[in-house]
């Protein structure tokens, strides 16, 4: 008889549990054991409320009218049920949401055509242990040295730049030139 007022539930409870992460599992779960509840409370009340027997009333109070008017303003009480505000919220959040999967899917689709593209020219080239530094340079110039641009490699040391300092301006190299005189 309750179980004509809820029409099947549209929760997939098993679905839900397949998508939450292990970390909020606790919480899924303690959400679940709620909505349950709220379930069981819900089935256990009757669809309609129990009939009241005013005539019984009547035999047993004195005061005349008084049952009547009880009687009368009982029947007039009508409790709306609440209007649903928030389905159609929730199906515009879930199309912007559908769209934004889409969105991302193609985006997606793009990033992987390109990521499949490159593995292919990496499978198309030389195999490393054959390939000489003319070849890498060929493939990746941006990667290889440039001695008039970049003459060095990265972490830039002060070793790397000894030769760029000219010899008047260094006191050690002066300083070994003149133990080298001695000699």
């Amino acid at each position: 008889m309750a179980s004509k007022r809820i029409a099947q539930s549209s929760v997939n409870w098993a679905a839900i549990a397949e998508r939450v992460p292990e970390a909020d599992k606790a919480s899924y779960l303690a959400f679940k054991a709620k909505s349950d509840g709220y379930l069981r409370k819900m089935l256990a009340a009757p669809a309609e409320p129990l009939k009241i027997d005013w005539a019984a009333y009547k035999n047993k109070i004195a005061v005349p009218g008084l049952v009547d008017n009880f009687e009368k303003s009982y029947n007039a009480i009508k409790i709306p049920y609440p209007e649903d505000k928030y389905t159609p919220a929730i199906d515009k959040h879930e199309k912007e949401i559908i769209k934004g999967i889409e969105e991302f899917k193609a985006e997606s689709e793009v990033i992987i055509k390109a990521a499949e593209k490159r593995i292919a020219e990496i499978n198309s080239l030389l195999p490393f242990g054959q390939m000489t530094f003319e070849d890498a340079a060929y493939i990746q110039p941006e990667l290889t040295l440039d001695l008039e641009n970049k003459p060095s490699f990265w972490p830039h040391q002060e070793i790397d730049y000894i030769n760029d300092e000219p010899e008047a301006e260094n006191p050690q190299i002066e300083e070994q030139k003149k133990i080298d005189a001695a000699h």
